[in-house]
């Protein structure tokens, strides 16, 4: 059982550390492959027989081995990140347990003993662990279990009670995070002994298959089968809702790193021009997004969409959502695409690191979803027809949130900025969304006049919409004839103060409108694109939203 001290003095850092460590080392194993597909591609050149066919053969050969590593290194890079994360989550419960001790003068010892009697600890072993108005100073080695002990002083029972039971709780999430990480280290060195991979038997879901039938196959399979669809079907389970996160992830990034090789090997081919400059703009937009998941801060970005054609579509999540009891889905708006992906996921970072400041001891994962078209121009943005079409893939990515989750299920919001809130409410509307609370800023309208045509419960749909707002002026398209002709009227003036204030923007009554039915939460004013700005109240309107506070 990890101890109070133990728990106090560990680095979460550390463990992120090596798990980035470990993530590093495909850049030189992706650089030997690159060059051993280089000396097969001269022996083909000028080499021919039977020894040049053996050779090509073997080259081949030690490239597939070598792929056979990367995913690998991603799955341990992502067990250690986890359980950094869910360690850092454990000390903030800790370090929330020892100020309750300190208000409640309770007495916590250097093995997380608690008593009411204050202890007043001033040995040489001070400094390591907190020191309080009513906890003693805790140092030295790992320590024992939480219990209670006996004694007055200014504590009461009741006090010394709710310190150990948060005390024990701390522990035993560090514990359970600890011996989780240590079977999954273990099954990882024991597969590298007596098999990486193996073939799974034949059959997979259908196509519209539910993401619940899909967990459900996914569950049944060995790891060492999920090991071999990762590597030889990436693209079959990186964009499949059902399938859990990390695995869609490392499928992702072997997709990626895939659709990077050929470009550039399109460019080796491509002489100057219009191609060439074509190809880098592509190979610019991957590399940043690359470089994004490449992140060495916590909390680590996960992969789990990519489709680089057209504008580009991906789905990439700051944290674990199987694993986090807080899951904000955000879904951006027009103009959107691949190369946006960065910053746009800084905004969705910006809400998740409000969460974390207001509830440390919760881990909260937050998903940027661009799996749709979204519009590039006003024409594009004036009808709902992208919003329709995006609707049954934002519909499958909650249910298939739901179907991965591990423990109990996670309070799951979406929140939609701009058109982004539009797809959302049109998905509620039309599909059903899972979800436990919906939130908008910035909407020109959301498919429906009421909060409660979106399938939930009025007082879970939630609004914002900054008073200098350009997109509050959006009026209804069949209202704009009309208008032009009256702005020209002399009475102009006149007639607008007459006209009954109905509320509608282009896709609907103003949800950030009393009259809507839902919920409400203030702005500053920042503009249509400055609802994640750190001064804004609407940020941390969004991050109590998803927080369910």
């Amino acid at each position: 059982m990890i101890g109070y001290a133990q728990l106090w003095s560990a680095s979460p850092g550390d463990w992120d550390a090596a798990g980035v460590a470990w993530r590093g080392l495909d850049a030189p194993v992706g650089r030997r492959r690159a060059g051993l597909a280089d000396r097969a591609a001269a022996l083909r050149a000028g080499w021919s027989g039977g020894a040049a066919t053996a050779a090509g053969g073997r080259l081949d050969g030690l490239r597939s081995e070598l792929a056979t590593i990367l995913p690998a290194l991603v799955e341990i890079d992502q067990v250690l990140a986890e359980f950094a994360g869910r360690l850092r989550v454990a000390k903030a419960r800790l370090a929330e347990a020892v100020a309750l001790a300190d208000r409640t003068g309770v007495a916590v010892d250097r093995h997380g003993g608690v008593r009411a009697a204050p202890l007043f600890w001033r040995g040489p072993e001070a400094g390591a662990l907190p020191v309080g108005v009513g906890a003693a100073t805790a140092g030295g080695g790992a320590g024992g279990g939480v219990g209670g002990g006996a004694g007055g002083g200014v504590g009461s029972k009741v006090a010394v009670g709710r310190v150990a039971a948060a005390l024990r709780e701390a522990l035993a999430l560090a514990d359970a995070a600890d011996r989780e990480a240590a079977a999954r280290l273990a099954e990882l060195s024991g597969a590298a002994r007596t098999g990486w991979v193996d073939r799974p038997p034949p059959g997979r879901p259908a196509d519209d298959a539910t993401p619940a039938t899909v967990r459900a196959w996914w569950a049944g399979l060995t790891p060492a089968q999920r090991r071999w669809l990762v590597l030889h079907e990436p693209s079959r389970i990186g964009p499949r809702d059902g399938v859990p996160a990390s695995a869609r992830d490392q499928a992702n990034r072997l997709l990626l790193a895939g659709h990077r090789e050929a470009l550039l090997a399109a460019r080796r081919a491509t002489p100057g021009g219009r191609g060439r400059r074509r190809i880098d703009r592509a190979l610019a937009v991957l590399d940043g997004l690359a470089g994004r998941l490449a992140a060495t801060s916590p909390p680590r970005a996960y992969l789990l969409g990519l489709d680089p054609r057209g504008d580009g579509r991906a789905i990439v999540t700051l944290g674990n959502p199987d694993r986090a009891g807080r899951v904000l889905t955000y879904v951006p708006g027009m103009t959107s695409d691949l190369a946006d992906v960065p910053g746009e996921l800084s905004r969705a970072a910006r809400v998740q690191a409000r969460c974390t400041a207001l509830a440390p001891g919760e881990e909260t994962a937050a998903v940027l979803w661009l799996d749709y078209d979204a519009p590039d121009f006003l024409p594009e943005a004036s009808s709902p027809a992208q919003a329709r079409d995006a609707g049954p893939a934002l519909h499958r990515f909650q249910e298939g949130l739901r179907a991965t989750h591990d423990g109990p299920a996670a309070r799951q919001t979406v929140l939609g900025h701009s058109y982004g809130s539009l797809v959302v409410g049109s998905a509620a509307r039309d599909h059903g969304l899972a979800a436990d609370a919906l939130a908008f800023v910035g909407s020109p309208g959301v498919g429906v006049d009421r909060a409660g045509a979106l399938g939930l419960p009025p007082e879970r749909v939630w609004s914002s919409t900054a008073g200098d707002d350009v997109i509050g002026l959006v009026e209804p398209p069949r209202d704009l004839a009309g208008r032009a002709v009256l702005a020209a009227s002399p009475l102009a003036s006149a007639a607008w103060l007459l006209r009954p204030d109905d509320h509608q923007l282009w896709f609907g009554h103003d949800p950030s409108d009393p009259g809507f039915g839902g919920r409400t939460f203030p702005s500053g004013r920042y503009g249509h694109t400055g609802y994640w700005e750190p001064g804004n109240p609407a940020l941390d309107g969004m991050a109590r939203i998803v927080l369910g506070r």
